[in-house]
């Protein structure tokens, strides 16, 4: 399949490292202007540096949202329009059980997690309405429909996104404004490390080589801005299944 994203702009947050930063190398590659926001400017900076002048680096905390109305003015400033939103910003330290956690740590994943998502889909909605619509993805996961040991900050916190995805859609699809999630599974990342360290649950203990990589993420993400994905609109579209795989083109 063919996808151009040429005049197209995707604002991805968490973009400094993992699947933020294959999103953006495959958004890019396939003709699109990309913005990379996230809280680590050096890395932000060092990632556009290498794709090229179609590359935006800004310092964005997702939890607070008068960053992100900073970045997503600088964005629209720099490229004129914002298509394609992906939120893709999250965290899952600490890992804990609920009596051991800590609640302004716990708290914390909420912030990041949940409302970031929240004020990245307000921040957005007034710049994609004035320029007749566009897409927004949701990096979801089954952590979303799942209960899993150590994981509750992380599990509440996907839940929500799961049922903001589906709020969103429903009141902007009219508006040419499509919602959709992407659950990719487990992803050979920093925080696939982190999780096997922690030693907490089953999916520590998953073997390395079966994460996918970031980059299957990426390319299930351009897959998603085309209409051969409107089936998906307003709910998850798993990576996890061979039937997903095969719809991106992607292998076993």
């Amino acid at each position: 399949m063919t996808i151009d994203l040429t005049k197209k702009t995707a604002f991805i947050t968490g973009a400094s490292r993992g699947i933020g930063e294959a999103v953006a190398r495959k958004l890019a590659g396939h003709g699109a202007n990309v913005v990379l926001a996230a809280r680590s400017e050096d890395d932000v900076r060092r990632i556009a540096g290498e794709i090229g002048d179609n590359a935006l680096p800004l310092a964005c905390d997702v939890a607070s949202y008068e960053s992100v109305t900073a970045a997503m003015r600088m964005a629209e400033e720099r490229f004129g329009r914002i298509d394609i939103l992906v939120n893709n910003a999250g965290v899952i330290d600490p890992i804990a059980r609920l009596e051991h956690s800590d609640p302004d740590a716990w708290g914390g994943v909420i912030e990041t997690n949940l409302k970031g998502v929240y004020h990245c889909l307000h921040a957005v909605h007034p710049v994609m309405r004035r320029h007749g619509g566009g897409l927004i993805v949701n990096i979801s996961s089954g952590a979303a429909t799942s209960a899993l040991e150590g994981w509750s900050h992380y599990c509440a916190s996907k839940a929500a996104v799961l049922s903001l995805t589906r709020c969103a859609h429903k009141e902007w699809a009219e508006q040419g404004i499509r919602v959709v999630g992407l659950s990719p599974g487990t992803v050979a990342t920093d925080m696939q490390v982190k999780i096997r360290d922690s030693g907490v649950n089953p999916v520590s203990r998953i073997n390395w080589s079966s994460h996918i990589s970031p980059e299957w993420v990426g390319d299930a993400v351009a897959w998603l801005t085309t209409d051969a994905a409107r089936a998906f609109d307003g709910e998850d579209f798993s990576l996890k299944s061979e039937e997903g795989r095969r719809l991106v083109g992607l292998g076993a």
